[in-house]
């Protein structure tokens, strides 16, 4: 008999999607393995008319499969980082982060409504991405949104929302590449940390089954990322962003970080060799944090 894989997934159309593409690089790695995805409603999937800090930030998407985990129900999850706590249970680790889809941020107009004039009303689900559309365009209002991608598109062509700000990753995952209207540079609009990769979680026995998943610069991107938004107390909620990519053999990382005081954020880039960059999160949250 085959070996049996079980992976857990959210119900969403695009959590699923998602969890395919890792389940479909698995059984070419493991072709005797037996894989089975199980889907369940989060928290997260259930609670829709309030914004997320009110109802307990991002986390409340992963916490049914951390349960189902650690009851032994299935065997690994799926989830996209940005929506990873910051701090992840001891017994329940990041076996793996897959490569990086796009990780920027586009603009996506209500049908008919292309070529958008930067008036109207923006739908947003973020703190992150609210501070920083306010300055791209003052003359438009920034609204709150929640479901998932294709329950938002439908208000937006409804008429309650002029544009929709999305990350790149979900609408190319899904196949609907062609409603982007704008990608938004990291340099306009940072993005989340860990925006784009997905990651396997579980426990560590199952360490061995997915390393291959990884390719070789996503964990030390992934970790400074999550490193400096950790140092700064934020949460995946929080209007702190970070950002990293390899350049020769250098990790440059840019990073956000806002003022609570003043309502202003500022954004800085530190550098540092791949193979000495272990802290480069950390240290560039505490530059920001000292200057201003």
């Amino acid at each position: 008999m085959k070996r049996k894989i079980r992976v857990g997934s959210r119900e969403s159309k695009l959590a699923v999607v998602q969890s395919e593409m890792i389940i479909q690089e698995l059984k070419k790695l493991h072709p005797q393995l037996e894989i089975e995805l199980v889907t369940m409603k989060t928290t997260g999937d259930k609670i829709l008319d309030r914004s997320l800090d009110q109802i307990g930030g991002k986390g409340l998407f992963v916490k049914e499969l951390d349960r189902a985990l650690l009851d032994g129900e299935i065997d690994l999850a799926v989830h996209c980082l940005k929506d990873m706590p910051m701090e992840t249970p001891e017994e329940l680790p990041i076996l793996a982060y897959s490569r990086r889809e796009d990780p920027r941020d586009v603009l996506v107009p209500a049908k008919g409504k292309e070529n958008w004039n930067g008036q109207g009303v923006i739908g947003c689900s973020s703190f992150r991405r609210r501070i920083q559309l306010q300055k791209l365009y003052p003359d438009a209002e920034v609204r709150g949104i929640r479901g998932n991608i294709q329950t938002r598109l439908q208000k937006l062509d409804s008429g309650q929302y002029d544009v929709l700000v999305l990350a790149a990753a979900g609408l190319k995952r899904l196949g609907l590449e062609e409603r982007i209207e704008r990608y938004f540079s990291p340099e306009e609009i940072l993005p989340a940390a860990g925006q784009g990769i997905l990651v396997v979680q579980g426990r560590e026995e199952m360490r061995e089954l997915v390393k291959e998943l990884q390719p070789e610069e996503m964990e030390v991107i992934a970790e400074n990322e999550r490193a400096f938004v950790r140092r700064l107390d934020g949460g995946c909620s929080s209007p702190v962003a970070a950002y990293g990519r390899i350049q020769q053999d250098e990790l440059v990382l840019t990073g956000l970080y806002y003022e609570e005081d003043t309502g202003n954020y500022v954004i800085a880039t530190k550098r540092a060799e791949v193979r000495a960059s272990a802290h480069l999160g950390w240290e560039l949250a505490d530059e920001l944090r000292t200057k201003h």
